[in-house]
């Protein structure tokens, strides 16, 4: 697998898929749909039981084993596919001075992902919709497509100024072995708000939390920004929820295999 050559974007792009999936997950259990029949696809769908398929408040460590699995699987399946240039992709690779900089813009790259997602894997194309995995608004398509795109802006952001302050595994999960990215405590849309509402002083507005994708997803829909900046501005507040606490207990079982 060439998913091998790239362990670190592969960690990346794995990251990107089980986000949606995991969120997709968390709305409710997916209605698994009549698999498709015929032998040239009898063994496109790749096989997982419903309770792995629950939400955080069910199943047990092998089910969520199990859901690691089968999101390895779907991210591998495509990850092996992605031209050269993407699967190697990083910051430094888009800067002026370097052979894909001087090749490819980002938006140029980004515009290619339209063109690659026909090509995808039947075993990815059928495992996804044989369990349900796509909202009434989204179609295949535009799902891989999103994943796609977000793995390329995230492998190719610029350095935060925060770096110094990274932590070795994600603050609410305590996974340590996937992608971090930084969660703004006080999110930046908020911030003359609350410099004008004296919620916060002005040193504070840029401190940061370094989370999973998964994790940081979570935080986002578990509360608004406003609601962000004046109740759960510290990890340790984030951690006083029942909701937060449910679920960084249940994905932080979460885990694929290292490559």
């Amino acid at each position: 697998m060439t998913s091998n050559k790239h362990p670190t974007n592969f960690a990346l792009f794995c990251d990107c898929f089980s986000s949606l999936i995991l969120h997709r997950l968390n709305l409710g259990i997916p209605k698994q749909q009549k698999r498709r029949s015929g032998k040239s696809r009898k063994n496109a769908v790749h096989s997982i039981s419903e309770p792995a398929l629950r939400g955080h408040d069910d199943g047990s460590e092998s089910d969520a084993e199990e859901l690691a699995d089968f999101i390895e699987f779907l991210a591998s399946e495509v990850f092996d596919i992605l031209p050269p240039e993407l699967k190697g992709l990083s910051y430094t690779d888009l800067q002026p001075g370097s052979q894909i900089g001087r090749k490819h813009a980002l938006p140029a790259l980004l515009r290619d992902v339209e063109a690659f997602v026909p090509n995808m894997p039947p075993s990815v194309t059928d495992s996804i919709e044989a369990y349900g995995l796509l909202s009434r608004s989204t179609d295949l398509s535009n799902l891989v497509s999103s994943i796609i795109k977000e793995y390329i802006a995230t492998a190719t952001a610029a350095p935060p100024i925060w770096s110094n302050t990274r932590a070795s595994a994600c603050e609410i999960c305590d996974r340590g072995w996937i992608p971090l990215t930084y969660h703004h405590l006080i999110p930046k849309q908020i911030h003359e708000k609350a410099l004008k509402r004296h919620w916060h002083d002005e040193w504070r507005l840029n401190s940061v939390a370094w989370l999973c994708r998964a994790c940081h997803s979570f935080v986002h829909r578990l509360a608004s920004n406003e609601e962000l900046a004046k109740d759960l501005w510290t990890v340790d507040l984030l951690m006083s929820r029942e909701e937060m606490r449910a679920w960084a207990k249940w994905v932080g079982r979460v885990r694929w295999k290292a490559r």
